[in-house]
């Protein structure tokens, strides 16, 4: 019998790249008012394409506006209609725009399914090199986003980035902090472990991640975490077939959001989902999709989101994991 692998059938929309932050290791943001925002018409009609093509995550992700800045509440709100236009046309948002406020993320969840925020690392050494222009990489603010979360009940996502000059007791305490959270508050649905990839926007143009610390972070997260909270790697970031399916083995579940552009890591493409499936049904893997938000947490949700889901699994049962 094969086991079975998840991901998320998705599509990424972005409100601006524009983004206050400067983090070394990005090849995402643009300056301040360079980058102009996503209009709700060309929105619809980006997503009127997807209708009936198997995309069910609307993927919201976007750089921060300063928090106070005249255009933050705004901006918040351009955020909030693309996830309200997404559900209105059958889809379900997940909405990753960086630090937010309690009201702000009190808002949002009023139109997404799940949110999520990396806790990247938490040693603040980091603050000294890829994080020195970047405000909200603050350890204890990113902490909070957690924290909040979790009091609000919003199925989160979150995770951390390896290779960015943290070292592995670094990488060991971040996990810990994350795990204490959970047994707290028990929102966080899924952790993404993304390897730092050279990317050709970037200013840092680090040293990657070696292979046999990936394997080592996946053993001892899943070691520190708990069951409830399910491992993610990005396939994309995974150079060798050999090491995504060693990553399976170890504990990885989830390989994400199979999106058409990484928006993230734009030089890293996903391989074709047929050529992914049939390569991990070889290894005794089935992959198999499911929703951005996971059954245990569906009655955290409003009854308006609620029934887009019963919506969405009623026309196809038997497709996803739920």
């Amino acid at each position: 019998m094969s086991k079975i692998i998840t991901y998320s059938p998705a599509f990424t929309i972005v409100p601006t790249y524009e983004c206050f932050n400067r983090c070394s290791y990005c090849n995402f943001r643009s300056d301040p008012y360079e980058s102009p925002w996503l209009e709700l018409h060309t929105a619809k009609n980006m997503l009127s394409n997807l209708i009936n093509k198997g995309i069910i995550e609307i993927l919201i992700l976007s750089g921060e506006i300063h928090p106070k800045s005249t255009r933050r509440q705004p901006w918040i709100r351009r955020i909030y209609d693309l996830a309200k236009l997404a559900l209105s046309m059958g889809f379900l948002p997940h909405t990753n725009v960086g630090v937010l406020s309690f009201e702000e993320m009190s808002l949002l969840k009023e139109v997404n399914v799940s949110m999520g925020l990396m806790l990247e690392q938490l040693t603040p050494n980091l603050l000294n090199t890829v994080h020195r222009h970047a405000p909200t990489k603050i350890p204890e603010l990113r902490l909070q986003q957690l924290e909040w979360a979790g009091m609000l009940k919003i199925p989160f996502t979150t995770g951390i980035l390896l290779g960015i000059g943290e070292t592995l007791q670094e990488r060991i305490e971040s996990l810990k902090a994350i795990d204490k959270i959970q047994a707290k508050w028990g929102h966080i649905q899924e952790i993404i472990l993304q390897p730092y990839v050279k990317g050709s926007q970037e200013e840092l143009q680090g040293n990657s991640i070696t292979i046999s610390e990936i394997f080592e972070i996946i053993s001892i997260a899943r070691d520190i975490l708990p069951e409830s909270i399910t491992l993610q790697i990005p396939p994309n970031l995974i150079e060798k077939e050999t090491t995504l399916l060693k990553s399976l083995e170890l504990g990885i579940k989830d390989l994400g959001g199979i999106v058409p552009k990484d928006e993230v890591n734009p030089d890293y493409h996903h391989q074709n989902l047929m050529i992914l499936a049939k390569t991990l049904n070889k290894a005794g893997w089935k992959l198999k999709p499911r929703l951005p938000v996971y059954p245990q947490y569906y009655s955290w949700l409003s009854n308006n989101l609620q029934r887009t889901i019963e919506d969405i699994i009623r026309k196809k049962p038997s497709d996803f994991v739920h």
